[in-house]
């Protein structure tokens, strides 16, 4: 039985690691900076940081008590450290950090706009707060073949397609941290490939509920579960036998500065 943590690795949590260097470099994480990963989950962003930084500190926030372990668990360093907390209401100081950053979460938070005021109030003045979504819609196949085939599968489900999520469309999160109050708001494209090893290897991490299309896929039977595999299967390979699939993702990061208060 696969923990939350551990079913996340196997869904998202390989593109998490491939996108959060790009993220690292976009924000212009220097050595010596104390940076803050809201929403850290199980650790990609933070270890991107610690991999490329020797004297950053980094602190990684998760409303996920299993996230948090299983990050703490992977971590060696004494530079990182991780604790349960909330993006909305972070239990850390005021102008605290150097950089703020999120990586695929700021679309998840009820109240986005609550979570970038926090973000700045932890964010020292002049420092940068940064965060990057998926292009559900357009950008990230391995989501985009999913729902496509999924709505059409089962109509009804259509509202629930990932690409009517906010923040997911170029300019979305940019407008966002304009106005919240961050300055020298920019955004940027970053985009990440990934070799899937065989069909099953792409759609098997779907069986195990992660997400808003785990969490579909997991609820049918599983007689539609086949069937809807089959339809993926269809769709990715064609009539050709089983073998390796290439697929790219595109997210959409913006970083502004923080204000002087």
């Amino acid at each position: 039985m696969f923990s939350q943590a551990d079913a996340y690795e196997r869904f998202m949590g390989r593109w998490s690691r491939l996108l959060a260097p790009a993220l690292v470099t976009f924000s212009e994480i220097r050595d010596g900076d104390v940076v803050l990963d809201v929403g850290s989950g199980t650790g990609s962003l933070s270890f991107a940081v610690r991999d490329t930084m020797k004297t950053a500190r980094i602190t990684g926030v998760d409303p996920s008590s299993d996230y948090v372990a299983h990050a703490t668990k992977k971590n060696t360093d004494a530079r990182v450290h991780f604790e349960v907390g909330v993006a909305q209401q972070l239990p850390l100081s005021d102008a605290t950090f150097h950089k703020t950053l999120s990586l695929l979460v700021i679309n998840f938070v009820p109240d986005a706009a609550s979570a970038v005021r926090e973000w700045i109030r932890v964010t020292k003045p002049g420092g940068i707060v940064a965060a990057a979504v998926w292009d559900y819609g357009e950008g990230m196949q391995m989501l985009r073949a999913f729902w496509d085939e999924a709505t059409a599968f089962d109509p009804v489900i259509t509202p629930r397609d990932e690409a009517r999520m906010p923040l997911c469309r170029r300019g979305e999160l940019a407008a966002l941290f304009g106005q919240e109050g961050l300055k020298n708001v920019e955004e940027t494209s970053l985009t990440v490939a990934l070799r899937f090893a065989s069909f099953d290897d792409y759609w098997a991490p779907f069986l195990l509920g992660q997400g808003p299309a785990g969490a579909y896929v997991a609820k049918l039977p599983r007689d539609r579960q086949i069937a809807l595999g089959e339809r993926l299967r269809k769709r990715l390979l064609g009539s050709t036998p089983d073998h390796p699939i290439e697929m790219q993702a595109r997210a959409w990061a913006a970083k502004g500065t923080a204000p002087q208060r």
